[in-house]
């Protein structure tokens, strides 16, 4: 295979999948596969619904619309782990799971043993960072490498030049950890949680006083020693990843999958994540200047980065240099909140297109809302009317929580699909 015909290759859209609702929104949203795993073996053991069963009915589900499921395996096992992974192999391969993601040399061991026509793909657990360690993993039966965030985009074209044979996937939006990948002791430190079993209470995230820490060196203890002396300040707190701008040169590198980081996110992060990442590989295929492309990209760019919460972004280490950290505090805020997802539309007796949704955050009449349709087409209105489902009665405002309530709101005729499970926010200042 060569450099011209691996351009060739559809590329893939990765979501994060943390429940099924979640999956379900982002092959709505245009994935074309999703990650999950359960607790008991994936690096997500809390905000995590899936069983056994659970992915089961999710490869059934993703199947039935021609998309896939990659099963994360991925923890670094200790041996009361492995004693339980034959049985687990054994009904995930009779689920059909499109490949198992590995970082694990004794799970990789077991899957070839008990599963030896699995597809396989190397977790960035795994910090593959070099071309060697790509042919090492390659020849142990990986087909497809999740490099390191670590890696930049000049090694990434060395990397598929020498091994074009290998697929080679990269995180291209979500948290960035300040160690290795994971590979951090902080959570079993403070919590005796391990981030490497799946269960990290992301100390990074907290906010730390610096002046009552010391630093012990030569016998004598010293004060800690900062660039900037802040008191409660989030020193550990890494920027958010966006490589928006850099799909075009990362499809170049050899990159054919396209991660997003969020199993824990909410709904509405995989909606408008997924929708704008769609929307922006999409672009790749059309023919147009590159001027014109810049323009469409830096145009979602700004919607990520003022539509959604988040830590600030960067483009983390592909371009050679160090990412960048958020001291100052723990997130950015955004002027728009997550209000509700479509459960269904009918036409009224006017024309005009009724939507019913599951009202997740407070929504009042009269406000501005954007309806995100799939490809992160938007459609806004103002000084909306609401009605409540059950009693068909006009309504003020509709609330969340408790299961939330049911409300409608209506949009003139001709006014498109709005699909279910099509994700509403509203302006909140």
């Amino acid at each position: 295979m060569n450099k011209s015909a691996n351009i060739m290759i559809k590329l893939e859209l990765l979501a994060p999948a943390g429940n099924f609702l979640k999956l379900r929104t982002a092959f709505a949203y245009g994935a074309d596969a999703v990650y999950l795993g359960i607790p008991d073996f994936s690096l997500r053991v809390r905000i995590n619904d899936f069983d056994l069963a659970g992915i089961g009915r999710a490869i059934q589900y993703a199947h039935e619309r021609g998309k896939k499921v990659y099963v994360t395996v991925n923890i670094f096992a200790h041996n009361r782990q492995l004693k339980k992974l034959p049985a687990y192999l054994k009904k995930i391969k009779t689920f059909g799971a499109d490949a198992l993601i590995v970082s694990d040399p004794g799970i990789l061991a077991l899957i070839k043993k008990n599963w030896p026509s699995a597809e396989i793909h190397l977790s960035t657990q795994a910090n593959c960072t070099n071309l060697e360690a790509v042919k090492f993993w390659a020849r142990q039966g990986v087909r497809r490498i999740i490099l390191g965030r670590e890696v930049t985009l000049r090694e990434i074209k060395e990397i598929h030049r020498a091994a074009p044979r290998v697929e080679l996937e990269y995180f291209v939006h979500g948290a960035m950890c300040m160690a290795y990948s994971g590979r951090c002791f902080l959570s079993r430190l403070f919590t005796d949680r391990s981030a490497n079993l799946g269960d990290c209470t992301q100390p990074c995230r907290w906010e730390y006083d610096a002046s009552q820490y010391k630093l012990k060196t030569g016998g004598h203890d010293e004060e800690l020693e900062l660039v900037e002396e802040r008191h409660g300040a989030y020193l550990l707190n890494s920027k958010d990843l966006c490589l928006l701008e850099y799909l075009p040169a990362l499809k170049v590198a050899g990159v054919t999958s396209f991660k997003i980081e969020g199993r824990a996110k909410s709904v509405y992060y995989q909606a408008t994540v997924v929708g704008i990442y769609r929307r922006a590989l999409g672009l790749l295929d059309k023919k147009m200047s590159a001027s014109q492309l810049k323009k469409e990209l830096n145009y979602l760019y700004s919607e990520l980065e003022t539509k959604l919460v988040h830590r600030g972004y960067t483009h983390g280490f592909l371009l050679g240099t160090k990412a960048s950290q958020n001291v100052a505090d723990s997130h950015q805020a955004s002027d728009w909140e997550f209000c509700g997802q479509v459960i269904r539309t009918e036409t009224s007796a006017a024309g005009r297109t009724r939507i019913y949704f599951q009202v997740h955050n407070t929504v009042r009449a009269g406000g501005t809302i954007e309806i995100i349709r799939p490809e992160y087409d938007i459609i806004k209105i103002s000084s909306t009317r609401l009605w409540d489902a059950k009693t068909g009665r006009e309504i003020k405002e509709a609330h969340g929580g408790g299961g939330g309530q049911i409300a409608i709101i209506e949009l003139p005729a001709n006014s498109g699909e709005i699909p279910p499970l099509t994700v509403l926010r509203r302006f909140i200042r």
